[in-house]
């Protein structure tokens, strides 16, 4: 395995994007462990470069997305941002991610500058200290023998290197052929502290938020994922709320369900809670979940 000596520095370059025109910029892709662009990484790239266009004084509140085509990771990914609405409080933005001259992925972000209003939110749901709880490196050897590549450890843990990701249960692979209710909870950080900069806590959350979130809807069929090769599939849609300020450096409780799946079709929904229990983030993601053809 040639684990980078820094995997969030590199995650931080891959999200550095290079500003090529006034409104369109230039990504890069990482190896990642299927033959296409994590969704998580493209949908943080196209934050940032939405980002980019708005006032300091603006913070991301939303984002909703489509994945269209699946990208090639040997190519470059090319952000085109649309200044939709600059307004007194919200500003919105529409970026296009395009490769080979065709849209692969669509978001439309909103921001709004600070302001004061009414309170209140869902309790944070009980989970173990994540402290507690064992590491990547420390978790998926336990489960090789479920995978038929013998590689698919030594990537998995190199795909996670820049984010401390920890199980509050084993993870749909571990439990195959055994239905479970579908929910899991994952605790999150980046291997290293971040920058002050609010946009850069917000696109890492992004970025992690895509990795596990369909889990439930493969617990409640006992299916292991694309690793043990029981299902294939895809995101599809990807929405995001950023209710209070967070740090992506700094503890935060995944927690996950799937209301239903059908057609073909799961949907996952969570919210995501600091440690001290603040509602920072709620997701919801549809994703294409198929049983494979003999």
């Amino acid at each position: 395995m040639n684990e980078s000596p820094d995997p969030l520095l590199d995650l931080l370059h891959l999200l550095d994007l290079e500003r090529i025109e006034r409104d369109i910029f230039r990504g890069v892709s990482r190896s990642s462990l299927v033959p296409r662009v994590f969704g998580g990484q493209v949908a943080a790239q196209a934050l940032v470069a939405a980002g980019r266009t708005v006032p300091d004084d603006r913070s991301a509140h939303s984002l909703h997305a489509y994945f269209l085509r699946a990208g090639d990771p040997g190519a470059p990914i090319v952000y085109t941002v649309d200044r939709i609405r600059d307004g007194r409080s919200f500003t919105t933005r529409r970026v296009v991610a395009v490769q080979y001259g065709q849209p692969i992925f669509h978001l439309s972000a909103s921001f709004q500058t600070y302001e004061e209003g009414m309170e209140h939110q869902a309790p944070m749901p009980a989970a173990p200290d994540p402290e507690t709880l064992p590491t990547a490196a420390e978790m998926l050897p336990r489960y090789a023998d479920r995978f038929s590549d013998p590689g698919v450890v030594d990537r998995l843990i190199e795909a996670r290197a820049a984010v401390d990701l920890r199980y509050v249960d084993a993870p749909p692979f571990g439990t195959v052929g055994e239905a479970r209710e579908p929910r899991s909870q994952v605790w999150f950080r980046t291997n290293g502290k971040l920058a002050d900069d609010p946009l850069l806590h917000v696109c890492l959350a992004t970025y992690v938020s895509d990795m596990t979130l369909l889990d439930s809807v493969l617990l409640a069929h006992g299916r292991g994922g694309w690793a043990v090769g029981d299902v294939v599939g895809a995101s599809l849609d990807h929405a995001m709320w950023f209710h209070r300020p967070f740090r992506a450096d700094e503890w935060l409780l995944y927690d996950q369900e799937s209301p239903s799946a059908s057609g073909g079709r799961g949907l996952g929904q969570a919210r995501i809670h600091t440690a001290d229990g603040r509602l920072a983030i709620t997701v919801i993601q549809e994703g294409v979940v198929r049983v494979p053809r003999a």
